[in-house]
């Protein structure tokens, strides 16, 4: 039975808030962006819009077992690359159905990081980490030798998948950016009611002092692999929806290096932070995008600006918030 202490934490420390009013603001600013753009003649910055809300869902759901499970993997660009695939695959056999494409690449991320998460979490630290990657790679190693399905060129989509709903065609960047900013909402909500449940919280606890955990009698092992699982899913489906923007399904999806830059959104934005996947992802990719319209070697300047921030912000972008509490108290 737990503890005093430890109810008290469960309960208060590890709650996560969203604060409406703003976010409220900020969803209303994303539903009037498509306008605003088409007013300006500035189409183009729909699709990079699309593409920076399907890294921010693919990097919460990363900061699901990094920031908020203490899981460091550096595979999971696995599930990330696995879902994309699931759509160019069964694509490739004909079903465009996104009801059918879309729910069949959460399936296979869930399954696949099921399957690796039940070998990886039996061990520790570094061997942890180096086990997620080496399957990762195994994963990549896997994609390219089905010739049949491109190969190390990848895999063409004929079209983007099909809603089937009268007046909306996904092929138009507009409504794919609507149901890409819905399925963001939907899943970030999704993720704030887990994280804020007990299942969430006794997580947490876990990633805080596992030993303890384990030593009161929780499950800790089943509680991490379902937490896995989820975030495979989760990942699956923006891999999904990044095979649907790109038209194309590329073995760099499941890249190693994939997995690495998804890691440093969620250090970007802050591990076990709700928003830090999405702030890090958003700040990344327009910093990719600004610096390589001054320079091909933008990888230099934005090295040196993702280490200023790691160094003025170590925990990320997100515990700005934490500060300005403070200064105000």
């Amino acid at each position: 039975m737990m503890d005093t202490t430890l109810q008290t934490t469960l309960h208060s420390n590890l709650h996560h808030r969203i604060p409406l009013p703003r976010t409220l603001v900020l969803l209303a600013l994303f539903l009037a962006f498509p306008w605003g753009a088409q007013a300006l003649g500035q189409e183009f910055y729909i699709s990079m819009a699309c593409r920076l809300m399907i890294f921010a869902l693919a990097a919460s759901s990363l900061n699901l077992i990094l920031g908020f499970g203490g899981m460091v993997s550096l595979g999971h660009a696995a599930y990330f690359g696995a879902g994309a695939y699931a759509v160019g695959i069964l694509m490739q056999h004909g079903v465009v159905s996104a009801w059918i494409s879309w729910p069949a690449a959460m399936l296979v991320g869930g399954l696949m990081a099921l399957a690796i998460g039940a070998l990886c979490l039996r061990t520790r630290g570094i061997y942890f980490i180096m086990i997620t990657l080496a399957f990762a790679q195994m994963v990549y190693y896997l994609f390219i030798s089905l010739r049949s399905y491109g190969g190390e060129d990848g895999l063409n989509l004929m079209s983007r998948s099909s809603l089937g709903v009268p007046g909306v065609d996904l092929a138009g960047d507009t409504a794919f950016y609507y149901v890409v900013l819905a399925l963001l909402a939907g899943c970030l909500l999704l993720l704030h009611r887990l994280v804020n449940s007990r299942f969430g919280r006794v997580l947490q606890a876990v990633r805080d002092n596992e030993t303890r955990m384990a030593a009161i009698g929780y499950p800790v092992f089943r509680y991490k692999l379902t937490c896995f699982a989820m975030a495979g899913a989760l990942a699956g489906l923006a891999g999904a929806l990044i095979a649907n923007q790109n038209m194309l399904v590329s073995p760099s999806l499941v890249h190693w290096t994939q997995s690495g830059s998804l890691m440093v959104m969620v250090i970007l934005g802050g591990a076990g932070y709700f928003w830090g996947g999405v702030l890090g992802a958003f700040a990344l990719l327009v910093l990719e995008e600004v610096l390589g319209g001054y320079t091909e070697h933008w990888q230099l300047p934005l090295g040196v600006i993702l280490l200023v921030v790691v160094l003025l912000l170590p925990k990320g972008m997100a515990s700005l918030a934490d500060r300005f509490k403070g200064e105000r108290t």
